[in-house]
C-alpha cells in the first residue's frame, strides 16, 4: 500500500475535511461496493465515517498511517454482523477481521499488511489495547470510539463532525439503531460476548441473558484447589 494521499471518492466531496481523502483505487471502489451491497445503510454509512474519524485522529495526533489500509479496516469492521459473513461461534469482530483477510488475499495484498487490518478488525471493541499498536489498529478503533460512543467528540471541530455526518447521514435515533444493530448481529452466539462490551448489548435487549462470569470459571475448572 502506498503511504500517499488517494484521490477523492468520485461520488463524495470531502476535500474540505482536514484534507481527509477517501480512497479511490481500484481496489478501495472494490471495497466500498462490497460494504455497501452486504451491510445495511446504517453499517455502510457508520463504516464510512469511522473511516473519515480515524484518518482525522490520525492527523490531529501526527501519526503516519497508509489510508487504503485504514480504510480496509474501517469498511470491513461491522461485516461481521451481516448474515453473510456472521459464523455459528466466532466473535463478530473475527467474522469481519476473517471476510477482509479472504477478500485481500484474493486480490494479492501482501500478509504484513494482511495481519495489520486483520489486527485492527478484531480489536476494534477491546479497549485499552489498540491505541499502543500500529497507527492503522489505533485508528480504526479511533474512529469506532468516536462514531459509536463519542468518547474523542471534542477533539473534532464541529465543521469536520458537520461535514462527515452531511456526507454519510446519521439516522435520528442512531444511537439505538446501532445498538438494535449489534444485538441482530450477535444474538444467536451470545457465548461469544464473554469478557467483551458486547454482553452489555444483550443484558440490554435480552431480559433472559445471563453474563459468563470470570471467576465462576476459574472456581468451576477442573483444577483442584
Amino acid at each position: 500500500m502506498s503511504p500517499t494521499k488517494t484521490q477523492l471518492h468520485p461520488k463524495r466531496d470531502l476535500n474540505d475535511i482536514a484534507a481527509v481523502r477517501i480512497p479511490d483505487s481500484k481496489l478501495a471502489r472494490e471495497i466500498t461496493e462490497i460494504v455497501r451491497d452486504t451491510e445495511s445503510e446504517l453499517l455502510f454509512n457508520h463504516s464510512s465515517r469511522v473511516y473519515l474519524f480515524g484518518a482525522l485522529a490520525g492527523e490531529h495526533r501526527g501519526l503516519k498511517f497508509d489510508p487504503e489500509l485504514l480504510y480496509m479496516g474501517a469498511m470491513f469492521h461491522d461485516m461481521g454482523l451481516t448474515k453473510v459473513h456472521s459464523s455459528a461461534d466466532e466473535r463478530f469482530e473475527v467474522d469481519g477481521a476473517n471476510a477482509a483477510r479472504d477478500f485481500l488475499k484474493r486480490h494479492g495484498i501482501t500478509q504484513t499488511d494482511i495481519e495489520t487490518v486483520w489486527t485492527a478488525i478484531a480489536l476494534h471493541t477491546t479497549p485499552g489495547i489498540p491505541k499502543h499498536m500500529h497507527p492503522v489498529v489505533a485508528l480504526v478503533t479511533a474512529g469506532v470510539e468516536m462514531d459509536v460512543l463519542g468518547l474523542s467528540y471534542r477533539e473534532y471541530s464541529d465543521a469536520e463532525r458537520e461535514a462527515i455526518v452531511n456526507a454519510f447521514p446519521r439516522t435520528p435515533h442512531f444511537k439505538e439503531d446501532i445498538i438494535q444493530a449489534f444485538y441482530d448481529g450477535i444474538k444467536h452466539k451470545p457465548d461469544t460476548t464473554f469478557g467483551n462490551v458486547k454482553a452489555d448489548v444483550l443484558a440490554d435487549k435480552d431480559p433472559h441473558f445471563r453474563r459468563g462470569n470470570f471467576c465462576s470459571v476459574i472456581r468451576g475448572s477442573h483444577w483442584q484447589g
